[in-house]
């Protein structure tokens, strides 16, 4: 036992030397933490606010709305991308492509099985192909070559080509091709199948309720191929359609995550980017790309004369609108294939001058003079809730300047679908298509006349048919050599750029909203299009 005199002596030097030996471990502690936190922790509920409300939730009969964002989260594609868009395994492990380019060849992963139990086979690979080429509405064109796909063993799928497509290994993540089970779909009415709404899949998360007009519950599956993944317990979707209200849960931390139109105003972005408790992400992802444009329904007699429609892009100054109703967080682009897709964009195509004066002369010389009250003519003019109605008031008021009277109408997401591309009750619509991650999935769509098809959303809007822009584009589809396949993309911007089916606007802010605690959101390429089985929260 120490005596009393000797521990009067040492007490004091050995008391400093504790504690400064705690400091130092508690410094050592909190230089730890952040990569003690970075590792993934289980557990927690995800408030995740996402708007307009879906027409479903998986995206194979449409992408409207937010289904491609919360789809691929119960049901998943062959592969997933990095953000440089290389593939990376997900339902296949590998692949390899023939010398002709005719065939890909997929190996599938062992083990994995549909929510319901049953086992995910090859057999349920060639359904989903095959459907998705019937009914997506890029399906028609992704799937345009594939001729059949062979299952030799249930953990092999070849899909055959009739020619070369490049952009087709581009074009399997679960937003983009969503694998759906054959022992569900098959002989039903796909478009009207009650599993669009009520999804059973592979993924991370399951399916537990959708209560129309409030929220979605998914919750963890505790069977995934990916253990210990997925990190959360579950993930509540919330629709909530004001903005403000939006805003007051994101900052009061009521709400985790939001995005793009699920989000906060663009007014609010430098605010938010000043609280403490929310992160500001203005990524955007390479697989969906931004891309907001303006179409004119070439079905509208007054419209089919290329004059009118190049006076109203004269009216209309690109420049200015990405600084009032994009403040400023966007990227003008005049271009049909945006910047983001920079090998086949083409920078030297510019918007038309804006010049108010020119554009009214040329519609006096086309025939439409001011009449009573100073009015040319009067548009229709929609616009899909993705654009904000600020837009679509730019566009009224510019028009307005030279004599076009331009009723704004304003409608659900639903209700615009139909009216734009079912009722095509519009003279000009304001829309969201965006590029993608290849001009023959994303862009192809909007202008190959063979795409035009009543009740076919988020097609060829304008009804425009050029057949010189159809072999363009057909040729690039199959094109192999890169710098050829480049040309026939210049040569097809050139002549939609003369031709004015649209005005291009450009990409429009991607703004990503969450808290502070969660991590790993959008670590591939699909960004919040993903499965969101990487997602967790940090103490």
């Amino acid at each position: 036992m120490t005596s009393p005199s000797r521990n009067k002596n040492i007490g004091a030097p050995r008391r400093r030397a504790l504690a400064a030996g705690a400091a130092a471990l508690s410094a050592l502690a909190l230089l730890a933490a952040p990569a003690a936190w970075a590792q993934p922790r289980q557990g927690g509920t995800l408030n995740w606010l996402v708007n307009p409300v879906p027409a479903s939730i998986v995206p194979l009969t449409t992408t409207a709305g937010g289904n491609a964002e919360i789809g691929p989260k119960i049901v998943e594609g062959l592969l997933t991308y990095d953000y440089d868009l290389k593939p990376k395994p997900l339902l296949a492990t590998a692949w390899s492509l023939s010398a002709d380019g005719l065939q890909y060849t997929f190996t599938l992963r062992k083990g994995v099985k549909w929510h319901d139990g049953k086992d995910f086979t090859s057999a349920d690979v060639a359904f989903s192909i095959l459907t998705l080429k019937q009914v997506h509405p890029r399906g028609r064109g992704t799937f345009a070559n594939v001729v059949e796909v062979r299952t030799p063993d249930p953990h092999t799928a070849v899909v055959v080509l009739s020619k070369p497509a490049p952009f087709l290994l581009t074009a399997l993540a679960a937003t983009e091709s969503p694998i759906v089970p054959k022992h569900l779909y098959e002989g039903t009415d796909i478009a009207a199948s009650k599993y669009n709404s009520q999804p059973i899949g592979t993924g991370p998360f399951v399916f537990k309720e959708w209560v129309q007009g409030s929220h979605i519950i998914l919750e963890r599956n505790p069977n995934y191929w990916d253990k210990p993944k997925p990190y959360l317990d579950r993930v509540v979707v919330r629709f909530v359609l004001d903005a403000a209200a939006r805003a007051a849960a994101l900052e009061s931390g009521a709400a985790d995550l939001a995005n793009g139109t699920g989000g906060i105003p663009l007014s609010d972005v430098e605010r938010f980017r000043k609280l403490p408790g929310v992160e500001i992400d203005t990524r955007i992802s390479p697989y969906l790309g931004s891309h907001q444009q303006i179409y004119f329904n070439l079905d509208t007699p007054a419209l089919q004369k290329v004059e009118v429609r190049r006076a109203i892009a004269q009216a209309i100054d690109v420049n200015a609108f990405a600084k009032t109703v994009w403040y400023g967080l966007g990227t003008p682009s005049a271009s049909p294939i945006g910047k983001g897709i920079s090998r086949y964009h083409d920078a030297s195509i510019q918007p038309y001058p804006y010049d108010p004066k020119a554009a009214e002369a040329a519609l006096d010389a086309a025939g439409f003079k001011r009449g009573a009250g100073g009015t040319r003519l009067k548009l229709r003019v929609l616009y899909n809730p993705f654009q904000e109605r600020r837009a679509a008031d730019f566009v009224r008021q510019s028009l307005g300047r030279i004599g076009i009277d331009a009723a704004v109408e304003s409608y659900d997401f639903a209700t615009y679908v139909t009216k734009a591309y079912t009722e095509r009750a519009f003279d000009i619509t304001l829309e969201s298509l965006t590029n993608l991650f290849d001009p023959t999935v994303g862009v192809q769509r909007v202008f190959w006349s063979k795409n035009f098809k009543v009740g076919l959303p988020f097609s060829n809007a304008a009804h425009y048919v050029n057949p010189e822009v159809d072999r363009l584009l057909e040729a690039a589809a199959v094109e192999v050599d890169e710098t050829k396949r480049r040309q026939l993309f210049v040569d097809f911007q050139q002549i939609v750029h003369r031709d004015v089916p649209s005005i291009e606007l450009g990409a429009n802010p991607a703004i990503t909203v969450l808290a502070k605690k969660v991590r790993d959101y959008g670590p591939t390429g699909e960004h919040i299009r993903g499965s969101f089985a990487d997602l967790y929260f940090q103490p």
